[in-house]
């Protein structure tokens, strides 16, 4: 359906759990949002294959009013494969996933 590749500063949510994310570029969001089935999902949501690395992952991307574009959760396990930490740029591959 959509396949994406791009640079991205990792980061830490403030809040309580530790979660790391990165947010994609506005144009990459753009591009999503034009492909994307309107509705088919819950909150925005868009289910994707994430790569980083030599790791792949099926998770979904999560719209973020303040940037105007999606957030890509990487959970602990990517981060320990790939010795990512937060405030790293990191190369990503996304593609939605239509099932």
């Amino acid at each position: 359906m959509g396949e994406f590749e791009f640079d991205a500063e990792l980061w830490l949510y403030p809040g309580k759990g530790g979660w790391h994310f990165v947010t994609l570029p506005v144009e990459v969001a753009r591009q999503i949002k034009f492909l994307a089935e309107p509705g088919k999902r819950g909150w925005g949501s868009e289910a994707v294959i994430a790569r980083t690395g030599n790791t792949e992952w099926t998770t979904s991307i999560f719209p973020d009013k303040a940037s105007g574009s999606f957030l890509l959760p990487v959970k602990a396990e990517v981060r320990r494969k790939e010795r990512l930490a937060a405030g790293q740029t990191v190369r990503f591959k996304l593609s939605l996933d239509g099932d």
